[in-house]
């Protein structure tokens, strides 16, 4: 890496970078002003960052001395990230799911995750905007908007493309490299949708594996913080920071809980020879035919790399009929113990005060309304209704049993292949097992969605596999990506 060339910085990986700073060629605060100077002038088109860290360079400077002093803290020590705005930390900057209700809201400590990455020296940039509520406020909201941060666009395509949700500012961030790696999160697709359509490798976590404390959330069965970044390596550097075991978190508590600190040496690049991947037509029906013809070359890129292709491969769930129901009463109950905890600033303690705050504020907090929110709070907040009870045994009954076990175990699978954040994925939200996508190319055409966005620009190519199973989608991702190299940096928008 060339110190008096920034450019060349464009793309670096967390590798590199890392190896800049051991060898003295580059320094963390200059990294960090090098990132905060392309956010000055990149953001205000892109609205991805939501506000910069005023104590970034002071931290990246003081990480500095320590790796003078006593030496490097590992991987991520001195590296630049972004979390989404509903990751809590216990310093300058706000916690506010994008919402004008907590806009001068600021947590009393780090959550977990932001905990152990500022353990292992990450330094956190600033805060990536998002959907607001994680998309859980109304149901004609566009995805990457919210009534504090504004629409986040695209970079590869600003207004016209789809930039995914509702981590969409860590995904336009990483992808027009405003930061070496975002942290997202999920419940259903908010990781994959905007890492595949920004052309990153996103990983959304079993549930259990990345602890959920200090996150606002929505459902707490399916809710989990990953990485978005540029490579598999650099996701997988970022996940291992992240499994440390919390006793506050009750799933990280469950029988069969397999973790690790390190996931790198899982990363091969004939990983795909031997490997069986399912192909699960039935998730593929809906697809245009630039779509298509991107997952039929990413199937053949897998067979020619030793991979044994079984296809077709079918599911019980797929004639499922799906209900919402989980998603609306674990988010009251969740959103209502959040803010019970929240920091000061925080302008409302309840979602009935945050309905009513909405309300009173309308001209500048409803662009979109807030009719999921109101559906929400119609239920108890106890988590006490039998047809909430029912709703969770069947959304596991079926994924699980009736869906990705039932695959591996039938097929004799090591994953499931899948094109983008499709119908499919779903499944594998509601089952709280992990997924992975890179980047599979550009699509050239696309359909008009109902926001005036195309279908058409980057696509990720998504592994899903059963719980616990990130070493093998670590494996297949990287030797898929070695062998493709589809990752193309966007051009700098006007």
């Amino acid at each position: 890496m060339d110190k008096t060339n920034k450019e060349s910085w464009i793309e670096a990986d967390i590798v590199s970078l890392q190896a800049a700073m051991e060898s003295g060629a580059l320094s963390a605060a200059a990294c960090v002003r090098w990132y905060l100077e392309r956010i000055e002038r990149l953001n205000p088109k892109l609205k991805a960052v939501l506000e910069v860290n005023p104590d970034a360079i002071a931290v990246a400077e003081a990480l500095d001395a320590e790796r003078l002093e006593r030496g490097s803290r590992g991987p991520l020590h001195g590296i630049p990230i972004l979390l989404k705005d509903n990751i809590d930390t216990g310093d300058r900057m706000h916690t506010s799911a994008g919402s004008l209700a907590l806009a001068e809201h600021f947590a009393g400590m780090d959550s977990a995750v932001a905990e152990q990455l500022r353990a292992a020296g990450a330094v956190f940039l600033g805060k990536a905007n998002m959907t607001e509520w994680a998309n859980f406020m109304s149901g004609t909201m566009l995805s990457g908007y919210s009534s504090r941060g504004g629409l986040t666009l695209n970079p590869y395509g600003p207004g016209e493309l789809f930039v995914g949700g509702s981590s969409s500012g860590s995904g336009a961030a990483v992808a027009a490299n405003l930061c070496a790696a975002a942290i997202g999160t999920e419940t259903s697709g908010s990781i994959i949708s905007p890492s595949s359509q920004n052309g990153l490798v996103g990983l959304k976590p079993t549930i259990g594996l990345v602890s959920r404390r200090g996150i606002i959330p929505i459902a707490h069965s399916q809710d989990s913080a990953g990485p978005m970044a540029r490579t598999v390596r650099d996701a997988a550097i970022l996940l291992g920071a992240m499994t440390a075991a919390d006793p506050a978190d009750a799933a990280m508590q469950e029988k069969g809980r397999k973790a690790y600190a390190d996931y790198t040496p899982f990363l091969d690049a004939n990983g795909l020879q031997g490997a069986r991947i399912g192909i699960p037509r039935h998730y593929y029906q809906g697809l245009d035919d630039a779509r298509a013809m991107i997952i039929e070359r990413a199937i053949a890129l897998c067979k020619d790399r030793g991979a044994i292709i079984v296809d077709p491969v079918s599911m019980p769930c797929e004639s499922a009929k799906w209900d919402w129901d989980v998603m609306r009463f674990e988010f009251k109950k969740g959103l209502n113990d959040y803010l019970a905890q929240a920091g000061p600033g925080a302008s409302v303690r309840t979602l009935d005060e945050l309905i009513a705050f909405n309300e009173q504020n309308r001209e500048v907090a409803l662009k979109y309304g807030q009719d999921t929110l109101i559906w929400s709070n119609e239920t108890s907040g106890t988590l006490s209704e039998p047809v909430y009870a029912e709703s969770l045994r069947l959304n596991r009954e079926l994924a699980r049993n009736q869906g990705i076990d039932h695959a591996i175990r039938a097929y004799r699978l090591d994953a499931l292949l899948f094109l983008g954040n499709e119908e499919g994925l779903d499944v594998s939200a509601r089952a709280g097992y992990p997924v992975i996508t890179v980047p599979g190319g550009y699509a050239e055409t696309g359909i008009i969605a109902e926001d005036g966005c195309t279908t058409k620009g980057p696509q990720g190519i998504t592994f899903v596999g059963t719980a616990y199973s990130e070493p093998v989608l670590l494996r297949l991702a990287y030797a898929y990506e070695q062998a493709s190299l589809h990752r193309l940096a966007p051009a700098d928008p006007d």
